[in-house]
């Protein structure tokens, strides 16, 4: 059975005993017509030649409560623009295909950019913000969900999982976090287990109890991809362009919302996704890239939410991490072996030894520049600075084609 001890700030929803998908939807159809929400997945090309997007498409053509699917497809062709109209073709609600390369996206972002507004690399974070910005210039939902595109067990009770807490009005929660156990034949998560509790333990170990990394701990996946937002919060949300999206996402809530309206909830008893190879010689791949991104923001939110890092700290942080890994090698040893999965200790060790070589270099491109590349800016302040930059997205993606009404083909 689910633990459901609460630990820090952040109230977490466990998966306690199974509910009928049914009555989970017929809940949310209590009240999704005072709150209407949208899906976006971020997804590239490829996830088109897996078997996990088929999956969720199937998955979520039977889902009648949402307002509006948003694909935000980056990184991709005209080809690939034309293939995602066929692929999603078979979901019948009402949906956006938000073609982050098409012309008119591409001169909307450049407009953006000539106003002084850094909208960063083209990425995951980019199309969530370009996703976040049709949502709100149309004004038709009062919540958004974020789900990933490579989830290959997925159901659409994950989906009300993550829906129910924010629709809910007598649990009251503006920002709802989704985590689950990344678990097979053995343990995954490498960058949760290995790399983010061991380094906020350090954290904790070096400075003491500080609020910022109580509020970080109390999330029992972090890194998770799946996320549901109020859309009077998301238009205040920066993002980060790159891997850290996840990170700054957190970060973010926390500064507009008070931790009594955050919460996380349990969506799954198993999660299985595609995992990164670790890429240990090089550092722009796979999970030495992510583990790169995500402790360079760690750092920089730290910092700016008040923790001063002085440059003895940061050297002692090395050799803190390295123990609070060595100890989760350990835990998660353990774990393995009385549950009888596999676990391949050496394989685990080059995990920690990589996530502490890009923690070095975090540490070490922090000290150098501790603002580091801009955040993608929140809408409140892209309409300050455009004030019709809704209208003209939204102008783009129809000009792409890519508003696609219900019944439509």
């Amino acid at each position: 059975m689910s633990d459901f001890h609460q630990f820090g700030p952040v109230t977490a929803l466990p998966r306690l005993v199974p509910r009928p998908i049914e009555d989970l939807e017929s809940e949310i159809a209590c009240w999704i017509h005072r709150f209407p929400v949208a899906l976006v997945i971020p997804m590239i090309p490829c996830e088109m030649d897996r078997p996990a997007l088929a999956g969720i498409v199937r998955e979520i053509s039977r889902v009648t409560y949402l307002d509006t699917l948003v694909v935000s497809l980056n990184k991709a062709t005209a080809a690939d623009f034309a293939r995602a109209r066929e692929f999603f073709a078979p979901y019948p609600g009402r949906k956006v295909l938000l073609w982050n390369e098409a012309p008119p996206v591409r001169r909307f972002v450049r407009e953006i950019h000539d106003a002084g507004l850094s909208t960063g690399e083209p990425g995951k974070g980019l199309a969530c913000w370009l996703a976040t910005g049709c949502v709100l210039g149309e004004g038709r939902a009062e919540y958004v969900a974020f789900q990933d595109a490579d989830v290959v067990n997925y159901s659409r009770e994950m989906l009300a999982r993550l829906v129910l807490p924010a629709v809910d009005p007598t649990v009251d929660f503006d920002f709802v976090k989704g985590y689950y156990a990344r678990v097979s034949d053995r343990l995954y998560g490498r960058l949760t287990r290995l790399l983010m509790a061991p380094l906020l333990a350090a954290f904790t170990r070096l400075i003491g109890a500080d609020p910022y990394i109580t509020y970080l701990s109390s999330f029992r996946y972090a890194l998770s991809g799946e996320f549901a937002v109020k859309c009077d919060l998301a238009q205040r949300m920066r993002l980060a362009s790159d891997w850290g999206l996840e990170i700054v996402t957190l970060f973010e809530a926390l500064r507009h919302r008070a931790p009594v309206r955050i919460c996380q909830v349990e969506l799954a008893e198993r999660y299985e996704h595609k995992h990164q190879e670790l890429s240990a010689e090089d550092a722009t791949r796979g999970l030495h890239r992510m583990a790169s991104d995500v402790t360079k923001h760690l750092l920089r939110t730290l910092a700016a939410n008040g923790v001063r890092l002085s440059s003895g700290l940061l050297r002692s942080l090395l050799a803190a991490y390295q123990r609070e890994a060595e100890d989760a090698i350990a835990d998660s040893y353990a774990v393995a072996t009385i549950n009888g999965l596999a676990y391949d200790r050496h394989d685990e060790e080059k995990s920690v030894a990589t996530f502490q070589a890009a923690l070095r270099g975090a540490i070490q491109e922090f000290s150098a520049d501790p603002l580091g590349v801009p955040l993608v800016p929140n809408w409140v302040r892209v309409w300050a600075g455009v004030p019709d930059s809704g209208e003209r997205l939204l102008d783009a993606v129809r000009e792409s084609g890519g508003i696609i009404e219900a019944g439509a083909s």
